[in-house]
């Protein structure tokens, strides 16, 4: 069996704003992530699912609930070593890889900063850690000098994952990742996180409202509606056999006629 890496208990997050009611954005949610697997969040927008990740990152803190990490809970990371022991456990991939960049730095130069902080592994300069990040994800040393506006969308997502690959992580949330490139080179991101997953024995949390998607990369699926988790399970039995109604009415708005998620990439 494999070992438990992410345990989630009973996650409450209620926003508050002036002159505003307060609005629960998630309501005692739990769930556990073993090393090595790959868990899907699925949902329509507002459901939660994001802000779950931004709290398991440590970008959101929870109203009450905890997160920990092979049985440790991290605490508020305000110190640089806090943020280092807690940067090895989980990095963020989002939406948006030009918003989550520096436009004015060069490629080389960003990773070389996050290496300076998180070291580089034995043996390695951090030169030449740095291009073994590009190679990982399918970039070349000849994009060290570029910029991310020099750089295509999935070129971009590329060197996003390879940022977040820089601590060497067990976990890698990925925050719909996928969902603003064009087809094929979703595809070629997807194809991408399979063979990072088996490299590295990495954790995937893996938001996302496409389901496809999701079987795809994944195996095991929670589904989430205004803050609560409604059904989850293997990815196969809850989005080929779903029990709840609200499941069913997502995969019945899914386009298409006789859809159904393609299988998962082995």
């Amino acid at each position: 069996m494999s070992e438990n890496l992410l345990s989630v208990r009973n996650l409450t997050k209620v926003f508050s704003g002036r002159g505003s009611p307060d609005f629960l954005a998630l309501d005692d949610v739990s769930f556990d992530l073993s090393q090595g697997e790959s868990l899907g969040i699925v949902g329509e927008s507002g459901s939660g699912k994001s802000t779950t990740a931004r709290i398991v990152v440590g970008i959101e803190q929870a109203t009450s609930g905890s997160v920990s990490f092979a049985g440790v809970q991290p605490h508020r990371a305000k110190k640089l070593a806090d943020r280092r022991l807690r940067a090895k456990q989980a990095q963020m991939v989002f939406q948006d890889p030009f918003g989550s960049l520096d436009v004015n730095q060069r490629l080389g130069e960003c990773l070389r900063e996050v290496i300076a902080v998180h070291g580089s592994p034995d043996g390695l300069s951090s030169l030449e850690y740095a291009r073994s990040l590009l190679d990982q994800v399918g970039l070349s040393e000849s994009h060290e000098n570029s910029f991310p506006r020099q750089l295509s969308g999935g070129q971009r997502q590329r060197f996003a994952i390879a940022r977040a690959l820089t601590p060497r992580p067990r976990l890698l949330i990925l925050d719909e990742a996928v969902s603003a490139l064009d087809v094929s080179v979703q595809a070629q991101i997807l194809e991408l996180l399979v063979e990072l997953r088996e490299k590295h024995g990495m954790s995937y949390l893996f938001v996302s409202h496409d389901l496809a998607v999701v079987r795809q990369v994944c195996d095991r699926v929670l589904v989430m509606r205004a803050g609560r988790i409604v059904e989850m399970g293997d990815v196969d039995e809850v989005l080929l056999s779903p029990r709840a109604q609200y499941t069913q009415d997502l995969i019945a708005a899914v386009p298409g006629p006789g859809w159904k998620p393609p299988a998962r990439r082995r």
